[in-house]
């Protein structure tokens, strides 16, 4: 029976016209911190590659695939085909990737006056120039076009210029759910049309890369005082770009919350976040040997970790009741997204869409 599966998996996933569920993964952003959902991702591609044999990926399987920054990164990794039209990287790869880059993308400065250097680098210009992470891309991707990865992707950017959003999408029209809605009020062919209420065909998968422990650390009466520069640099960090970035992940957390909730579909979205990282798992930059081993155990934590999901009424994450670990939830969810697959492929096969 696996031969068989195998055999099939290196056809495109049937649109979801041929099946019960719309996919989605997603990927949150979060500099080198990408070893976190790496390690996730790994698992979950092994899950179903116990399943449906070693060649699987999670391209497969997933009707979208959205990430943002480094998101938007592992997000390129898993969807861009290689010569075989395969994608490029499997799971397993992208933790490997991040331990050998990331020190060139990240170059390190030491010594007695790294943190003012560090400082002063970020007062009067970019703290790194990009130019390795552009190579590097360039590289792996040469000519590839974003209509030609093995899913739909959506990547979200801003446009400077402009000062509006830009999203990257292979879809022929901010995160995933929204590109998803909007192919299906567009009635798109391969989509199923359903109603607007009814997420419960929704199948999301969602993969933070952690955030730092929230402890008292500003006021109201600390930040009366402050200046522009104040905002901007206090206390090693930035209290605007701090507020700015965590309130709009909180708040697209909360919304996938609310509606699952509120739509009866909280077995269709499992969200993995460590929202208690201290110090230099924090960081978004820190690409040292021992805190990318440590980011790697983060993720290896966090698969023995309770499924954990946020209170819509006081904001505070908490665990589900009889929700069992990460892992567990993960092998589920492995099984329904194969599942998914072997029935589209029965009903295309049987003359369906």
């Amino acid at each position: 029976m696996t031969s068989a599966i195998s055999a099939t998996i290196r056809t495109r996933l049937r649109p979801p016209t041929s099946g019960n569920l719309i996919t989605i993964l997603n990927i949150d952003g979060g500099g080198i911190r990408g070893i976190i959902p790496g390690v996730i991702l790994e698992y979950l591609e092994s899950e179903i590659q116990a399943l449906d044999g070693e060649d699987a990926r999670l391209a497969d399987y997933f009707d979208v695939i959205s990430g943002t920054s480094t998101g938007g990164l592992i997000t390129t990794m898993i969807t861009a085909p290689d010569k075989n039209n395969r994608p490029l990287y499997a799971a397993e790869d992208i933790a490997p990737f991040y331990r050998d880059n990331g020190p060139k993308i990240f170059p390190q400065v030491g010594g007695p006056f790294a943190g003012f250097i560090k400082l002063l680098k970020t007062l009067v210009g970019p703290r790194y120039n990009g130019k390795y992470l552009k190579t590097l891309v360039q590289g792996i991707l040469g000519t590839t076009k974003l209509s030609q990865t093995l899913t739909n992707v959506v990547i979200p950017t801003f446009d400077i210029k402009n000062m509006q959003p830009v999203i990257f999408s292979s879809f022929q029209s901010l995160v995933a759910i929204g590109e998803v809605t909007r192919q299906v009020m567009k009635l798109d062919p391969n989509f199923p049309k359903i109603t607007p209420l009814d997420y419960t065909r929704l199948l999301l998968i969602s993969i933070g890369t952690g955030t730092q422990k929230q402890t008292p650390k500003y006021d109201a009466k600390m930040a009366a005082k402050w200046g522009v520069l104040g905002w901007l640099v206090n206390q090693g960090s930035s209290p605007l770009i701090e507020a700015f970035t965590q309130a709009s992940a909180d708040l697209v957390v909360m919304h996938d919350n609310i509606i699952s909730e509120a739509l009866n579909s909280v077995n269709n979205y499992l969200r993995i976040q460590d929202d208690d990282l201290t110090g230099d798992l924090a960081s978004v930059d820190v690409a040292t040997k021992e805190n990318l081993d440590a980011l790697v155990n983060v993720g290896r934590g966090l698969l023995g970790g309770p499924v954990s999901r946020v209170n819509t009424d006081t904001g505070v994450v908490e665990p589900v009741p009889d929700g069992g670990t990460n892992a567990e939830a993960l092998k589920r969810f492995a099984k329904r997204l194969s599942d998914e697959r072997k029935l589209r492929e029965s009903n295309y096969s049987n003359g369906g869409v």
